[in-house]
């Protein structure tokens, strides 16, 4: 009896390590708004979903990364769920404290903007299998902001 269990368990492991499974790339990273507190910016992340259920997400935890070390994480709890059979476009929010930015200053300096590394991992419930982590990567460089574009290119007297 044993041996048809561990058969069995092979067997299930081997169709489930074949089997399609969601993907998920960055397309965009861009500043969202500009607050007291801190800058957000915003990670437009494509999570491809190959079944014909609609799949729920049960959080999405990010890491922000600039001049080697980490300046910002979080977690967003239940973001809602990828659509059946299709792509979902998901906005994922990073707040970076304004302290944090000051701190870049020597990376900001030369070229007025952000080298950047975001890690992020979607953990998604997949029936029967239970949660499964689809992590998902981008690395480049945020333009900031000048004071011109904040405040519009124009001035009117």
């Amino acid at each position: 009896m044993a041996g048809l269990v561990d058969k069995a368990k092979e067997f299930v492991a081997e169709k489930v390590a074949n089997m399609k499974k969601p993907e998920a790339t960055v397309k965009n990273v861009d500043l969202k708004t500009i607050s007291r507190e801190c800058v957000t910016y915003k990670a437009d992340v494509n999570v491809s979903n190959p079944y014909s259920t609609a799949i729920p997400i049960c959080e999405i935890s990010y890491t922000f990364k600039s001049a080697g070390r980490v300046i910002a994480e979080g977690t967003i709890p239940d973001p809602g769920s990828l659509k059946a059979n299709g792509d979902t476009m998901l906005d994922v929010g990073v707040k970076v404290p304004h302290s944090v930015l000051v701190s870049l200053a020597k990376d900001i300096g030369a070229d007025w903007d952000i080298d950047y590394e975001l890690n992020i991992i979607l953990t998604v419930d997949l029936p029967v299998i239970g949660n499964l982590n689809i992590p998902v990567n981008s690395v480049g460089e945020i333009k900031l902001p000048t004071l011109s574009s904040l405040f519009g290119s124009k001035t009117e007297l």
